[in-house]
């Protein structure tokens, strides 16, 4: 049969239009998201990255493989189903006001969220991987969206004396805190690579201090050092692993802190708690685990774990409540983490949102979270596997 050619010209005007609207589309979303992006390392600091012990080939790697079995790709962490997110407001504290006086025990620890927090240690302040922004995500209109507020808006923080960033992942390197934190003169410590996201935001070089694994700096005598993770790094760019991630001991003249960063378990914990240990506080990451992935977060038994081998007297749980970025209930890591520590009788801390602490002082903290039906580590374990290997894992923790 002849073709109709009125038919063809509309199948022709209607396709037109789409591509212009996807064409427009893809044109908005690079443009809304390429600031935040961030910045590739080059010269002298590529240099530097590539004679890194962690640079192998093109990028930056973990000594252990990591295991991903991610089925249903990126995309499943936008599917929601009951109880992963909170129904009801999220209890939160704004504790600005205690910030007129110094922590009388010299240690305080406020969690503000997933894994941002303030820490005053032996009379410095640390900053600890600020996330402000509404999302975690390239995309201001898309993404893991935050369940509350910041507890506490970055202008109402007593003076910093420092940044830590962790890695740079959207959770834990977000723009516009550190453009924020940048405007009060505040110097920040990094991992190797991270260095040229912040230069391209505007952060002098003289206040950027990049550290690989093992290395420390002095912030307001207080040493940091850089301790070694199992994990990755990315930034929605063609080219992944660019950038180190990293853990960190934070060691006062009179009190210490552990901070794991992101990480799955590996074998460096137990040297990290011989040569800074004993720690008065530890803050591991014991949310947002998945066992399809279960090498790029610790879930919280190993949570715990991690606690006992940097030989850590308090632990206060961080990486969750504030966002979702995995499968399971947005209250089980603390009932896990809970479950957890009473077999290894450890001292665990769960603070409200904003809630200030001093853990050396051991404040009795009420439950705040509500009830609702969560997986044992038991029914849902997460155990890392030792080299890549999904048959060849870690020793299951001892009880959940």
């Amino acid at each position: 049969m002849p073709r109709n050619p009125h038919r063809v010209r509309r199948l022709l005007r209607y396709t037109a239009i789409a591509l212009a609207l996807l064409v427009a589309f893809l044109a908005f979303a690079a443009v809304s998201a390429w600031p935040n992006i961030g910045t590739r390392p080059d010269g002298a600091r590529a240099a530097r990255d590539r004679r890194s012990p962690q640079w192998h080939g093109d990028h930056f790697d973990n000594p252990l493989p990591m295991y991903s079995d991610i089925k249903g790709g990126i995309f499943q962490i936008f599917r929601s189903r009951p109880g992963e997110e909170p129904d009801a407001p999220v209890p939160t504290v704004d504790s600005s006001a205690v910030y007129a006086a110094p922590p009388a025990s010299g240690l305080r620890v406020t969690w503000f969220g997933h894994s941002s927090m303030l820490l005053e240690i032996d009379g410095a302040r640390i900053v600890v991987d600020p996330l402000w922004s509404e999302r975690a995500s390239p995309f201001p209109w898309l993404g893991p969206k935050r369940w509350y507020q910041p507890p506490v808006a970055i202008e109402q923080l007593p003076p910093v004396d420092a940044v830590v960033i962790s890695h740079d992942h959207y959770d834990h390197l977000d723009r516009a805190s550190i453009q924020a934190f940048n405007a009060r003169g505040v110097r920040f410590i990094v991992p190797l690579g991270i260095g040229a996201h912040l230069a391209g935001w505007g952060v002098p070089e003289d206040r950027i201090t990049e550290l690989d694994w093992w290395q420390e700096t002095d912030v307001a005598g207080v040493r940091i050092v850089s301790t070694p993770s199992r994990h990755a790094s990315g930034r929605l760019s063609a080219r992944s692993n660019l950038t180190l991630w990293t853990g960190y001991a934070i060691l006062g003249p009179a009190h210490r802190a552990f901070y794991s960063g992101d990480t799955g378990m590996n074998d460096t914990f137990a040297d990290v708690g011989a040569r800074f240990g004993p720690f008065d506080v530890t803050l591991v990451e014991a949310g947002q685990y998945d066992p399809q992935w279960p090498d790029w977060h610790l879930g919280p038994e190993q949570a715990v774990r991690v606690h006992e081998q940097v030989r850590g007297r308090t632990l206060i749980p961080v990486h969750w409540g504030l966002i979702k970025l995995a499968h399971h209930a947005w209250t089980e890591p603390p009932e896990r983490i809970l479950a957890a520590a009473r077999c290894g009788h450890v001292d665990v801390l769960i603070p409200k949102p904003g809630q200030a602490l001093e853990p050396t002082t051991h404040p009795a903290v009420a439950r705040w979270w509500p009830p609702q039906p969560w997986f044992t580590g038991a029914q849902h374990p997460i155990v890392a596997s030792r080299h890549g290997n999904p048959d060849d894992l870690f020793a299951v923790p001892r009880c959940s």
